[in-house]
């Protein structure tokens, strides 16, 4: 009989991890982790999405209200502007094109993000011509 078996001990084998073992445990843990960095990543990439998105819905909500509710004489053909939503500068275009029922007319609003060209936004209305 072995001297270690006789005290009671384990064999050097059988004490632990071995290196590869350590390794492999390690390197598992990092693709883990790996992952849900990449996931928080997208994840804040979203947020930051869906929050332009509707912040350019809340400002073409508001322009539309505005064009619906003022004096329909007032509208004229095209406006431009910006308006301030949370804490950025939108920069807005209103359209206003006959229909083909004359008793209406089409609004459409476009909403750009500050800084860039793309639409954030966009809606249409319609709304009766003044008499």
């Amino acid at each position: 009989m072995p001297a270690h078996a006789e005290h009671g001990a384990r064999s050097p084998r059988a004490s632990g991890f071995s290196l590869i073992e350590m390794l492999v445990a390690l390197a598992v843990f990092a693709l883990a982790v790996l992952g849900l960095l990449n996931l928080a990543g997208e994840s804040t990439r979203t947020a930051v999405a869906i929050e332009e998105r509707v912040l350019a819905a809340v400002v073409a909500d508001n322009v539309a209200v505005e064009a619906a509710t003022i004096d329909a004489r007032l509208l004229g053909d095209d406006a431009h502007g910006t308006e301030t939503a949370g804490g950025r500068d939108w920069r807005w275009t209103r359209t206003v094109a006959p229909t083909a029922d004359a008793s209406l007319l089409r609004i459409d609003v476009t909403v750009m993000a500050p800084g860039e060209a793309r639409v954030a936004a966009e809606l249409a209305l319609f709304r009766g011509v003044p008499e």
